[in-house]
């Protein structure tokens, strides 16, 4: 160290004199004392105020620029040293090397210029204002063909250098977007797949860039599903397959790459790592399976990929995702599960399904699952049978399978996810009178319904209870059901489900109120009262944003409520004839006779 000092004395001599060979000397000791113990090495340098006499020595004429721009690239790797690097005033100089013909000098300085940027909001932004990232990108894309070793090493450095400038921060990413970087990497991978340094630099750049929303397109126009299957399938280690799955992941969000990631043949890499996997304990193993079926699933969120891979119920494809579900592994159980909700995204689907058996297969999974189940399993389940119940056809098949006493051993769950799912499945099946009189009638599932329309917490499931406590009225118009939500404390929900933010829930509210009033005011006419409804439907009727189909419904709701005499009195203290006279000349047809209607029988009764 003292050899060191003597070295940063002769140095600042040198400098100044710029005698070639005396400063090279200097530059070599520097290095070796770097390469010896960096850290300390790099405080001297920042303590004898060396810095700033690197920034005059960063010349392209000068024979020792190379080994100035190295030295730099030394002391960057310390953290502490990157804002001095640049309030030293190295950065321009360094960018304007960027130019140099000199192959050394431009490694040395992509270094410079890489670590100095690397995690460091003031180095990438002098960067940036010196315009340093275009020139690198048009070296990337004038080098890109070359295959000769120096070549590949100066790319690999210009890779490193835009990876750190750009890492984490969204508006660098989108400058070098703009600056058409993607396509250059996505040639660089093609063209450098046997080099495996330039192909990882090249990943963890798709990674970065693959994040932002803008850089989809742009993929999306080159072959870059191609290239990272081929590479993809030429890989056996583990870590490797992991850094391009992590590039695979984000693409795999547009629609449009994930075609072209079906088309490469992606699927079957990924179902061959499942069979490879799933028998398998090791830890790596099991991350693998999970990823590669995770990746799957995605892959059949678009619509055409998924339809491509379903083949009208034949593909080879669906088959081994179907052999998924009765697995003993829950990733993979979760996995098939969640791509037959996937699939069963059409009325043509959904029906192929139902009709080739895949109902009982999600049945079987579910009771696998009922006692200390998973509950992403449960979910995944519940959500298949929920779409698969979408199509009118389907509804009658999977009642009489058995679907709702699946579904409705779930009812003690306390996981809002499976509830929400549980809601929807039920309310999808129901459209049938018999249906929905039968789980009307059933006080257990009527009383947990209005326990979870208290589900505050839970908007989704709140909301779903509703729903379901209405459509069980609405489709069975079955007095015993009336009876059951009303001595479950029902009543109210569906007053507060009329005032919903949302106009289909407000009216299944009120068509649903209206069936009660008709049926059986008497048991509910106290609960009406405490819920405020004749107040509400006043509101309702005197807010002239209500929807026209929410107007009518009051109107017949307020008709239907002249039975109760407690109810009536409280509409003829609230002046309901002057809100319903106005509505006569609504510009809705429906709406304005309905008004007629109701005021003839307020002015009858009054």
């Amino acid at each position: 160290m003292d050899n060191l000092s003597d070295t940063l004395k002769k140095l600042k001599i040198t400098a100044v004199d710029r005698t070639e060979d005396c400063l090279e000397g200097c530059l070599d000791c520097l290095l070796q004392a770097l390469a010896q113990n960096n850290t300390e090495t790099s405080e001297k340098i920042q303590g004898g105020g060396i810095l700033q006499l690197f920034a005059n020595l960063l010349t392209p004429q000068s024979s020792c620029t190379a080994k100035v721009a190295n030295i730099i690239a030394e002391v960057a790797k310390n953290e502490f040293m990157r804002i001095p690097c640049v309030d030293a005033g190295l950065i321009s100089p360094l960018v304007q090397l960027l130019n140099s013909k000199d192959q050394e000098v431009l490694l040395q300085t992509g270094r410079a210029l890489g670590n100095i940027c690397y995690d460091s909001h003031e180095g990438r932004g002098a960067v940036d204002q010196a315009g340093g990232a275009q020139i690198v990108v048009d070296h990337l894309r004038s080098l890109c063909s070359r295959t000769d070793p120096a070549s590949e090493k100066l790319l690999t450095v210009f890779c490193g250098m835009l990876m750190n400038y750009s890492n984490e921060n969204d508006s660098l990413q989108a400058q070098l977007i703009n600056m058409g970087v993607i396509p250059t990497l996505v040639k660089l991978l093609g063209i450098h797949c046997h080099n495996a340094a330039l192909t990882e630099m090249c990943l963890v750049a798709f990674g970065n860039l693959a994040e932002l929303e803008s850089s989809k397109e742009q993929f999306a126009s080159t072959n870059i599903a191609e290239e990272l299957v081929k590479l993809f399938k030429k890989q056996v280690e583990h870590d490797k397959r992991e850094m391009i799955f992590e590039v695979l992941a984000p693409l795999a969000e547009n629609d449009a790459i994930k075609l072209q990631l079906v088309e490469a043949g992606l699927v079957e890499c990924l179902l061959e790592i499942v069979q490879q996997k799933v028998d398998s304990d090791k830890e790596d193993d099991t991350a693998e399976l999970k990823t590669a079926s995770d990746l799957m699933v995605l892959l059949l969120l678009g619509d055409e990929s998924m339809q491509k891979l379903f083949e009208g119920g034949k593909g080879s494809v669906f088959q081994r995702v179907l052999s998924w579900i009765p697995s003993n592994n829950h990733q993979l159980q979760l996995a098939g599960a969640l791509a037959i909700a996937n699939f069963a995204r059409n009325d043509g689907n959904c029906i192929h399904m139902v009709d080739n058996g895949i109902v009982e297969k999600l049945m079987d999974l579910l009771d696998r699952h009922v006692e200390d189940g998973n509950v992403t399993v449960q979910h995944a389940a519940l959500s298949a049978l929920r779409n698969l119940a979408i199509p009118v056809v389907n509804k009658a098949k999977m009642l009489s399978a058995g679907v709702t006493e699946t579904v409705l051993k779930f009812l003690k769950s306390e996981m809002p996810p499976v509830q929400f799912k549980l809601l929807g499945t039920l309310r999808m099946l129901i459209d049938a009178q018999e249906a929905a009189e039968q789980l009307g009638k059933n006080a257990k599932l009527v009383e947990r319904l209005v326990e979870w329309c208290e589900a505050k917490d839970h908007a989704g499931v709140m909301g779903e209870s509703n729903r379901l406590l209405s459509a069980l009225i609405r489709h069975s118009k079955s007095k015993d059901v009336i009876k059951t939500i009303v001595q479950s404390g029902g009543i109210k929900h569906l007053v507060t489900m009329a005032t919903s933010e949302h106009v289909i829930m407000q009216n299944e509210a009120l068509v649903a109120l209206a069936l009660i009033a008709a049926l059986e005011l008497g048991p509910a006419e106290k609960d009406l009262e405490s819920a405020q409804l004749v107040q509400i439907l006043h509101r309702l009727l005197a807010d002239e944003r209500s929807a026209p189909e929410i107007k009518y419904n009051s109107m017949v709701l307020i008709c239907a409520l002249m039975g109760s005499e407690s109810l009536y009195k409280e509409v003829q203290d609230l002046a309901f004839l002057d809100v319903v006279s106005k509505l006569r000349s609504h510009e809705n047809k429906s709406v304005a006779q309905q008004a007629s209607l109701t005021e003839q029988r307020l002015t009858v009764e009054s």
